[in-house]
Order: structure tokens, then C-alpha cells, then sequence
């Protein structure tokens, strides 16, 4: 995700102490995803690059947002 400048804006991965051998593997796959979408709507919407940055930002942003939320009630502390 280094082609937008705002990266500070971007959601962490939060996985429970069970995941977090998979937090590097998760976080490769989801900048592939975010890279593919963004470059798809670009060469179909002809998007500008601010159009381009938001959309890679959002869509890492509600990426990691769901799977923190799916993961989060697997961690020992909440068994």
C-alpha cells in the first residue's frame, strides 16, 4: 500500500494472541486484494489518483475492520 501518501490513516491488523502467526501472511493477501480492486476500477472508472487513494484506503480499512470483528470472538480470553 505504499502508492498513497495518507498510509497513517490505515487500519492494523488486531488478531488474538491464536492468529498471529497468520498476521503477515493475512496482511500480504489483503494488500494484493486492495491493489487488484483498485486497479481494476481505475482501468474501468478511469479514476483519478485522490479517487484511487480513497478507494485503496477504504477498502484495506473495512477489509481489516471485518476480519478484526470475525476473529476477535475466537481468542481464548473471550472463551
Amino acid at each position: 500500500m505504499a502508492t498513497c501518501k495518507s498510509e497513517s490513516s490505515l487500519q492494523d491488523l488486531d488478531l488474538p494472541a491464536e492468529f498471529e502467526d497468520l498476521s503477515g501472511l493475512l496482511a500480504t493477501d489483503l494488500r494484493a486484494i486492495v491493489k487488484m480492486l483498485a486497479q481494476r476500477a481505475n482501468e474501468r472508472l478511469l479514476t483519478t489518483r485522490r479517487e484511487h487513494c480513497t478507494l485503496q484506503r477504504e477498502l484495506w480499512n473495512n477489509l481489516t475492520a471485518a476480519i478484526n470483528k470475525a476473529v476477535k470472538p475466537l481468542s481464548a480470553d473471550c472463551r
